[in-house]
């Protein structure tokens, strides 16, 4: 990696270059009781509790633990477990290997894992627990997959073999090949095979974030449906129950075994005719009122558990997901979203057939996961703001959902014993990372059952955030936090940088947050606000910035800054802004519009809209959000590309991209940092290898860390004089 700086950026002496390096708790003359400034290496002692899962009778929870290994570079993760009436945690994976993602058998005999350990075929892994058991084994006899109650049989999707044969003797892919993809062959040729090692693209899909560049259509000729599979426990022989030319999916088995539900196609077209009727869509000009009308993309069908012809539930505009049958298998809920900017909603339809009733009414936040529970109640999770809730649907539809465990901080992965009465979920506040939790299906007797991070929650002073509302343009209500910096004293003024996420259609909230608690230890406070178009309030506010991104978007984040700037506790001549994806388009676009930051950081940015459209793995965001492609709708493309009026950037910038970023690509970055030189404006630019839109998150441990000590460098210089 490369950092460039300026002939006319000050650098910073030999004793300031140590500060930098140093702990920030060095900065500080005294620092607070209660724990020290968080540094660097803090963010590889964080431990990250995930997929909880509890047994079929209630008393253990396994969950992926996954911790950085420092010295390796790498995450780690494990399988751990531990009793829900508590005791401490017990590794069950081998340290030596990757193991996650842990389920149980319905007979609770085993628990499955994932884990690419060699010695068997594919990555799913068991543990045997009803009897003593040694090193983990592959169970061939005990399909992992949807299964009812009683775990007799396994129920699960994947593509026939092509030589698979129909009960009657006869190829079911044979009436496939005249609408199966077409081969695109193309005209060009290498003139010597063995000599080009290039690449040649005739698909439109030819790279993606995170994967690198994939085969084309031509090159991969691998689809086939998703059918339909059942395999009995005790038996390694699978029996293929269906042969149709469209693809089953979200398969789950009704509590008496005999009913399978999935998802399809409204119209049970091969997947090969959708993705071009999808293709043919993306020739033509953009079309309102085409391309935004309700769409009947996928509906419900049922058929029995031992094959036979699927039943269609009902006639649904829209489209389903998240399948749970009712106790007396006679009714299915699922989440359906009307169209793609309407918000989402439960709806309960009997399996018989008929209209699907919705729950939720005008309720204005959306469900996530749904859990139908034996004891008849139906639960779902939902982001209500930038907080989680867990909460209990009125099966009637005339009541509001009830929320069970709620409160400032975030949930995730519920999940519930057979009976559905014990409930376990992860849980992170502002100043709590990850832990473990459980209480009973009602929400009451909430327990923390581990302690993973106990040890740097002592030693650090992780900084807490006052939650804020405010009236932006329209009257529009808008949520934000204002984290106090690390040894915040009264009657001090500190610096202060705003924080923009990506999505746009992402959100902030209330979780523990690396890069947040960063720049509070270097003794800044943080802002961070979920403008319109952030997740979490209902799809109308969500799709309100269709066509207007950085206009009443960038409005509500200056408002929080004025609301910020007037406190006597912030020193507004010390003010900086960062953020990465949209939030990096946000801060280059900021940068053209206002001289009131002293610095800007601008992470995976894009700043012109035409060439991130041919250079992206995503065109269908802006084809969505832009009301069509560039040439259908130019001056759109152009009149909200911070490119066209870089000529008014005075802000000193600091730019961070991944060489292999294939959503937010290094073109953007590279015109921006040239135009900045040519300009004059103190900028820098470091550009990570092996590293893609992910880096922040996911990247390698050791350039994630840099990059955050990179961020908290560039501010201190700016707004601290350090």
């Amino acid at each position: 990696m490369v950092r460039l700086t300026l002939r006319s950026l000050r650098r910073p002496t030999a004793a300031v270059a140590a500060l930098l390096l140093a702990s920030p708790a060095a900065l500080l003359a005294q620092p607070p009781a209660g724990g020290r400034a968080m540094t660097l290496a803090d963010w590889y002692r964080v431990v990250s509790v995930s997929s909880p899962a509890v047994s079929p009778d209630g008393k253990r929870v396994a969950m992926t633990v996954t911790k950085a290994v420092e010295t390796e570079n790498k995450r780690h993760s494990e399988v751990w477990v531990v009793n829900t009436a508590g005791g401490a945690p017990q590794r069950w994976t081998s340290p030596s290997t990757e193991s996650s993602t842990p389920r149980w058998s319905p007979d609770g005999k085993y628990l499955f894992f994932t884990s690419p350990r060699a010695g068997g075929q594919g990555n799913t892994w068991a543990i045997r627990l009803d009897q003593p058991s040694g090193e983990a084994i592959q169970v061939g006899t005990y399909a992992n997959g949807s299964m009812p109650l009683d775990g007799s049989f396994a129920v699960f999707t994947e593509p026939a073999r092509r030589d698979t044969t129909a009960r009657n003797g006869a190829n079911p892919f044979a009436r496939m090949q005249p609408m199966a993809k077409p081969t695109f062959d193309a005209i060009t040729r290498p003139t010597e095979p063995a000599r080009f090692d290039g690449r040649h693209v005739t698909d439109m899909s030819y790279k993606v974030n995170g994967v690198g560049f994939v085969p084309g259509r031509a090159e991969a000729r691998s689809w086939r449906p998703a059918q339909l599979w059942r395999q009995t426990v005790g038996d390694t022989a699978k029996q293929q129950l269906t042969t149709a030319l469209y693809s089953h999916r979200g398969a789950e088995v009704s509590p008496d075994g005999k009913w399978i539900a999935f998802v399809a196609d409204a119209r049970l077209r091969a997947d090969s005719v959708v993705d071009l009727e999808r293709d043919s869509l993306a020739t033509l000009p953009y079309n309102k009122a085409r391309d935004e009308a309700d769409r009947n993309d996928t509906d419900l069908y049922v058929v029995a558990s031992t094959g036979g012809t699927p039943r269609k539930v009902s006639e649904w505009m829209g489209a389903e997901s998240e399948l749970t049958w009712s106790p007396d298998s006679k009714q299915l809920a699922f989440v359906g979203r009307p169209s793609r900017v309407k918000s989402a909603r439960i709806y309960v339809v009997d399996a018989a057939g008929g209209t699907p009733r919705n729950l939720l009414g005008d309720w204005q936040f959306e469900p996530g996961s749904l859990f139908w529970l034996a004891t008849g109640h139906l639960q779902f999770a939902a982001d209500i703001g930038g907080r989680t809730a867990i909460l209990r649907a009125d099966l009637t539809g005339k009541s509001a959902p009830k929320e069970l465990v709620g409160g400032r901080r975030q949930l995730r992965g519920a999940s519930y014993d057979a009976a559905g009465k014990v409930m376990a979920y992860t849980s992170t506040s502002m100043t709590k990372p990850t832990e473990l939790f459980v209480a009973t299906a009602d929400g009451v007797g909430e327990r923390q059952l581990t302690q993973f991070n106990d040890a740097v929650n002592q030693a650090v002073a992780w900084s807490d955030a006052e939650r804020f509302t405010y009236k932006s343009v329209g009257n529009l209500e808008i949520e934000g936090w204002l984290m106090k910096p690390y040894g915040y004293t009264p009657g001090k003024k500190y610096p202060m940088v705003i924080y923009i996420h990506g999505g746009p259609h992402s959100a902030y909230g209330e979780g523990w947050f690396d890069e947040f608690q960063n720049l509070a230890a270097q003794g800044m406070f943080v802002l961070f606000t979920n403008p319109r178009g952030s997740s979490g309030y209902g799809a109308d506010f969500t799709y309100s910035t269709r066509g207007r991104w950085g206009m009443e978007d960038y409005d509500d984040l200056m408002k929080a800054v004025d609301i910020v700037a007037a406190r006597a506790d912030v020193d507004s001549t010390k003010m900086g802004a960062t953020g990465g994806s949209y939030g990096g388009f946000m801060t280059t676009w900021i940068a053209t519009k206002t001289d009131r930051f002293k610095a800007i950081e601008t992470d995976r940015t894009i700043t012109d809209w035409t060439y991130w459209y041919g250079s992206s793995d995503a065109q269908g965001l802006t084809e969505f959000e832009f009301y069509g492609k560039p040439w259908d709708n130019q001056a759109l493309y152009d009149t909200l590309s911070p490119i066209r009026y870089v000529q008014k950037v005075k802000t000193p910038m600091l730019i961070v991209q991944s060489e292999e970023d294939h959503r937010t690509p290094m073109g953007s970055a590279e015109i921006w940092f040239m135009s900045l030189k040519k300009q004059g404006v103190p900028v820098e630019m470091v550009r990570y290898p092996r590293s893609n839109h992910d880096l922040s998150r996911t990247g390698e441990p050791w350039l994630l860390v840099d990059r955050l000590g990179r961020i908290r460098q560039w501010f201190a210089f700016w707004l601290q004089g350090m």
